[in-house]
């Protein structure tokens, strides 16, 4: 598998990680033993890196990792593992962000103790507080980082611009953003600021939210999701357009006789040296499609076809709603 280094002076990992908020019902239900036998197998093909959050499910997919960890011998030292905070409510119960030092922490201390872990390897913050200047919110990290609690730190969609501030005052090990074939807005900065910078570039929803895949979900699926139901290339009539383009990037990949989801996945790894993409899954036979990725180096040609059928910006539809676009750092 291809190697990557999460950071300057980071660890060297597998480019492919897993993104765990499929273990706590977010695109359909779940088990922890289907989430255990995720992480078997992805253990088993040389994968590392395991990308979770405290909101995820309120702590469910972390005590997934976390009774993982416990229940296999040397666990700890088979994961390198990822959580994040700064995503919280105000009194009213309205979705908000704190990225304050003392609910950071706070956070970070419930997640130590459903991981079951002393450090966490990455803790990123969620989703920035824009009215707390992110030079003060690297300090809080740094100061983190010191006491021990996290081996490195990174921030989850933020613009380049925030993403050279903060490195001005501490090497940024990671930015998590949603990068694939869908969804192609790093382009415009990001992917670069992070080379230039030696920072990781984490790729969430690296298959299109299964957009990308050889089984999109069904429209009943959609439906019954609170967050795919009002997601705008998830609804009519944006979806019928999105899954008609979309077969031909499935016709494309049995053609070359790749799953359409590896295939997604080689694409993104041909897009730099730093940038691992990281898919969730709670399907073994659907990590094994993902995983096909990891194995093939795409030509000039094969990447031209691609294009060819999925030119920039062929998506319907933003990709987020309004509401869902309250947090991420806008950059264009």
């Amino acid at each position: 598998m291809k190697m990557m280094r999460m950071g300057r002076g980071g660890p060297e990992l597998p480019a492919f990680g897993i993104g765990a908020m499929s273990f706590a019902d977010f695109y359909g239900e779940t088990t922890e033993a289907d989430s255990h036998a995720v992480l078997d197998a992805a253990v088993e093909a040389g994968v590392r890196h395991v990308d979770t959050s405290n909101v995820y499910g309120m702590g469910r997919s972390e005590k997934a990792i976390g009774s993982w960890l416990k229940a296999r011998s040397g666990g700890r030292e088979m994961l390198h593992i990822a959580t994040k905070a700064g995503i919280t409510k105000d009194a009213a119960g309205k979705r908000c962000y704190d990225n304050s030092p003392e609910h950071l922490e706070a956070e970070l201390d419930g997640s130590l103790q459903r991981l079951g872990v002393e450090q966490v390897d990455l803790f990123y913050v969620h989703r920035r507080e824009q009215a707390r200047p992110i030079e003060e919110v690297t300090e809080t990290l740094a100061g983190l980082v010191k006491k021990g609690k996290i081996a490195a730190f990174g921030f989850s969609e933020i613009a380049p611009s925030s993403l050279r501030r903060a490195a001005a005052v501490h090497p940024v090990a990671a930015v998590q953003s949603e990068y694939s074939l869908q969804t192609r807005i790093v382009e415009l900065g990001l992917v670069q600021a992070c080379a230039e910078l030696g920072t990781a570039l984490v790729a969430f929803s690296p298959v299109g939210r299964s957009l990308l895949t050889d089984h999109p979900l069904s429209r009943e699926a959609v439906a019954a999701s609170a967050f795919m139901s009002v997601n705008p290339r998830f609804v009519e009539p944006n979806l019928t357009a999105n899954l008609a383009i979309t077969d031909k990037f499935r016709a494309l990949a049995a053609e070359m006789g790749v799953p359409a989801a590896g295939l997604s996945i080689a694409w993104l790894l041909s897009r730099g040296e730093h940038i691992i993409p990281i898919p969730g899954t709670r399907s073994v036979d659907h990590l094994r499609e993902l995983l096909a990725g990891t194995k093939i180096a795409l030509s000039a040609e094969d990447l031209a076809r691609i294009e060819e059928v999925l030119p920039v910006g062929w998506a319907h539809g933003d990709r987020y709603s309004a509401a869902q676009a309250n947090g991420p750092e806008s950059y264009s």
